[in-house]
């Protein structure tokens, strides 16, 4: 992302008690933002997340590069320089989740990186003198590798633990996280078709009047989601199923787009992808590839 397309405006939403903080870094939506449809336009903030105790924070996602400045200031409105900071990338290869990962270490007193995986410098050497392997001493991120059960504590209180979940529909290797204590899903890329004619919002929405089944069923296939028509979406179905069963969801929070606020509308969406996972299995239709340009 270039900062010919970064827009001024930025936001932070508290998702509850001070416990959650959506910062909101808006883009316009031009044509080059792979995340929505060729023809998108409008705004859409992109969506970074800072989870808060009084002795501690993780923050999932670093945002764009180009929105860094902002993204650091709200920050720095929320914590002080001093409170450890865990940062935890729901998209490893995804430049949106990992791009100010080195330079958040400089600025706040990042701890560690939650991962599936050691040795995050390797992933996120961005804006650094040296690349390659480093000594333990010249590490920036010492990183807490997350066991089969996926669940780490914010701070040192030992009642606030969020939980990740593999994401069950997924482009590249995407983690969502539960948050009980705002009853909020982190949904990283899915459910992120909610955008906007002003760049000021509002990025928390509790009415919704675009998410029918078409109009989802097109933003899927002219984003990333390109590859589900004529698929066996039926272990998609249920792993998203499973989510949507096991925890108590109030509150989507996606990677881009608007927050999707109250229990209603949670329903909503989970019903309306199952219903357009549905129709685009295999036994329904018939698998094909269409290019980005040619919208369905």
């Amino acid at each position: 992302m270039t900062d010919s397309s970064v827009l001024s405006y930025s936001g932070v939403t508290d998702l509850g008690g001070g416990k959650a903080y959506a910062l909101h870094n808006v883009f316009e939506l031009d044509g080059r933002i792979s995340a929505y449809p060729k023809s998108a336009r409008g705004f859409a903030p992109s969506n970074c997340y800072l989870l808060c105790e009084d002795d501690g924070a993780i923050l999932l996602d670093t945002g764009y590069n180009g929105h860094k400045h902002a993204l650091f200031e709200q920050i720095g409105s929320i914590i002080t320089p001093d409170t450890p900071l865990s940062i935890y990338p729901l998209r490893l290869n995804e430049f949106m989740s990992v791009g100010n990962a080195a330079a958040l270490a400089r600025e706040f007193n990042v701890v560690e990186c939650f991962a599936r995986r050691p040795d995050m410098d390797f992933w996120l050497d961005f804006d650094v003198e040296k690349f390659g392997p480093k000594s333990e001493a010249e590490q920036i991120f010492p990183t807490t590798v997350l066991g089969n059960e996926l669940e780490c504590r914010v701070g040192g209180n030992e009642n606030r633990v969020i939980s990740g979940i593999n994401a069950p529909i997924r482009l590249i290797t995407t983690m969502w996280i539960y948050d009980e204590a705002t009853r909020t899903l982190f949904s990283s890329d899915m459910f992120s078709h909610i955008w906007g004619d002003d760049p000021e919002g509002p990025w928390a929405v509790e009415e919704d009047s675009v998410t029918t089944p078409e109009f989802v069923r097109s933003f899927l296939l002219n984003t990333r989601y390109w590859w589900l028509e004529g698929v066996d979406t039926g272990h998609v179905r249920k792993g998203i199923a499973d989510v949507y069963d096991s925890y108590d969801i109030e509150n989507i929070a996606p990677g881009y787009g608007a927050i999707l606020m109250g229990r209603e509308l949670v329903e909503r969406q989970f019903s309306v992808l199952d219903e357009v996972l549905r129709d685009l299995d295999r036994s329904v239709v018939d698998p094909r590839y269409v290019p980005r340009d040619m919208e369905r």
